[in-house]
Formats: C-alpha cells, structure tokens, sequence
C-alpha cells in the first residue's frame, strides 16, 4: 500500500471538523477522554506517542496511525524506538491468537 500519509490526515482532520459540526457533543467528549489520558503527568510525550502507535496497529485504526506517527516524531521519538513499540504490537496481536487459538481447541473438546 502507497498511501500519502500527509494528504490523508490533512483530509481527516477536515473530516472530523465537519463531524463535529454534526454531533459536537460527541466529539467533545471524545475529546475530553483523549485529554484526560494525557493528564496524569505519569508518561512523557513520547512513551504516550509510542504506545498509541501500538494501538493503533493492534486495532487497526490508519487515522490513528496518521495522527500519532507524527506526534511520535514531534515529541522526540526515533524509529528504533518506533520500531520496538511496533514489535510490541506484533507481539501482542500474534499472543491474541495463541489464546484464541486456545478457545478453539477448548470448544473442539467439548
């Protein structure tokens, strides 16, 4: 996949604009979860950043992607460092499968 990550997050933010002009309730408290999470002071910047990257990866979401990728490098992240939080992510999704895996195993024996 060639995707021209600048034009879609610019496109994106336009998008969710005009989503909040729809259900602006909503949006806000979209908004105000995603600042609470920031508040705590517990996590820099960047280890927020990275963690978000690997979520984004675990579900799936290229907003999030578009979105955190750059806020990772803007708060200081390297690709090393990029990269040991994606491996995290491969890590944890191929460990959600082994224990789906286990479930179906279960379900067979019963």
């Amino acid at each position: 996949m060639n995707m021209n990550w600048n034009e879609y997050r610019k496109n994106l933010l336009k998008n969710v604009g005009s989503l909040g002009t729809e259900i602006p309730e909503t949006l806000k408290g979209y908004q105000t979860i995603a600042e609470s999470a920031n508040r705590q002071g517990v996590l820099d910047q960047k280890t927020q950043e990275l963690i978000s990257l690997a979520v984004a990866v675990t579900t799936r979401c290229d907003g999030c992607i578009s979105i955190h990728s750059q806020a990772a490098l803007k708060a200081g992240a390297f690709r090393e460092e990029i990269a040991a939080a994606l491996a995290v992510a491969v890590s944890l999704n191929a460990g959600a499968a082994v224990v789906y895996s286990s479930h179906v195993m279960e379900a067979i024996n019963q």
